[in-house]
């Protein structure tokens, strides 16, 4: 049976937080086979907020709201409004393919089929800035719009003196479109561009992230993951704090994954394949080993504090998943993949998961595995992160 989330009530916010948990399915980095994602999140969203994974390019920020206020200031009705800014979102993919910087353009394959729309992708982090101050989901705003229209000829009537209304939709001090926009965009920004975003940064959802303070004191650095900053050690005690929880959860729990995709050959009878995750595994162990001491002395309870997010919920069972597959890597080391409690504790937990859609119960859902599963090390959308900034300073030079 085909398995679906729904909601039982009309509520915007909760609407938006489940699009949001639907968009991540769509991510790369949020696949989630052992059930670590909202760890995993947390971490991503204390660091760096607004972003996602299948954000692509900082002026992304710009060219959506430019394109909604276009067609507010031509008053497209609520009922047209969906179909028209599809239409110039679809429009700015060829345009951006022409230009010599065209890495992140979205619809590069798809075109005029594109169906996760960069509104869509980045209306979260538009409202998370402060850029988009209409207070609820794309689709709410769509629905919205004509009574939006009637607020504003109130407000301008009972002005009385032809003033334009307040600005309740979008950012009142958003830099205006260049005048060959939507025809001709580009990724580059400008500088005032540039000062805007990093000044919406410093509102009060991001200011203490670490994506506000590499925006304000840090020139980009081109490593794979942000621990590996070359400015680590100017950053806060704080951000030290979060990066090595970050740091020490990522290079742990990799080592699960790698024992659920051997397992899973195993089931498979890909005996080549699993012998490969065997030697991954050797690899991956004896890579840890230097910090075992370390991991030994690592403070459990403190990693879930800092780790603690009102946007994730960190259950009880993830926790012991997590506690439980330290110890015994602890206790056995390289070893661990051919133990039967460290083999029980992986199968158990996607037992749990996915229940009967459990590759080690479902033979079809085994024959769908390609072969690996969950593999791609966290980095906490160090990778988005990092896009947005190189945009950022290279604006700022501008």
């Amino acid at each position: 049976m085909e398995s679906t989330l729904a909601w039982l009530d009309f509520n915007a916010a909760e609407r938006e937080r489940t699009q949001r948990v639907l968009a991540m399915f769509e991510e790369r980095e949020t696949r989630d086979e052992l059930g670590l994602g909202a760890i995993r999140d947390s971490f991503s969203d204390h660091l760096f907020p607004g972003t996602s994974t299948i954000q692509t390019r900082l002026r992304y920020l710009f060219f959506i709201p430019w394109i909604y206020l276009r067609l507010e200031r031509q008053r497209v009705p609520s009922r047209e409004i969906a179909a028209k800014a599809r239409k110039l979102e679809v429009t700015l993919t060829e345009p951006l393919l022409a230009e010599t910087d065209n890495a992140g353009v979205f619809g590069r394959l798809a075109k005029g089929e594109l169906k996760r729309l960069p509104s869509s992708v980045y209306w979260a982090g538009l409202r998370l800035y402060g850029i988009c101050l209409y207070p609820g989901a794309r689709e709410d705003y769509h629905r919205d719009l004509d009574a939006i229209y009637r607020r504003r000829d109130r407000a301008r009537h009972e002005a009385d003196g032809g003033r334009e209304p307040y600005q309740f939709t979008w950012h009142p001090k958003l830099p205006a479109a260049p005048p060959d926009f939507p025809e001709h965009p580009t990724f580059r920004l400008t500088r005032g561009e540039a000062q805007f975003f990093r000044d919406c940064l410093m509102g009060p959802a991001c200011r203490n992230s670490l994506l506000t303070h590499l925006a304000w004191h840090c020139e980009p650095a081109d490593v794979e993951y942000p621990w590996e900053h070359p400015r680590l050690a100017t950053f806060s005690e704080h951000h030290r704090q979060l990066l090595e929880n970050a740091r020490l959860f990522a290079r742990t729990m990799h080592g699960a994954a790698i024992l659920y995709n051997l397992l899973l050959a195993e089931a498979g009878m890909r005996n080549e394949l699993a012998a490969q995750y065997a030697n991954e595994f050797q690899a991956w162990s004896d890579d840890l080993a230097g910090e075992k001491r370390r991991i030994r002395e690592w403070d459990l309870h403190g990693l879930w504090e800092i780790a603690r997010h009102p946007n994730h919920s960190i259950t009880p069972w993830a926790r012991e998943f997590v506690k439980g597959w330290i110890r015994l890597w602890l206790d056995h080391g390289a070893g661990l993949w051919k133990r039967e409690d460290a083999r029980r504790l992986i199968r158990n937990r996607e037992r749990r998961l996915k229940g009967p859609r459990s590759r080690f119960v479902n033979r079809r859902a085994l024959e769908q595995w390609g072969g690996e599963a969950g593999l791609i090390p966290m980095s906490f959308r160090w990778y988005n992160a990092k896009t947005f900034l190189n945009d950022l300073a290279e604006g700022l030079k501008a």
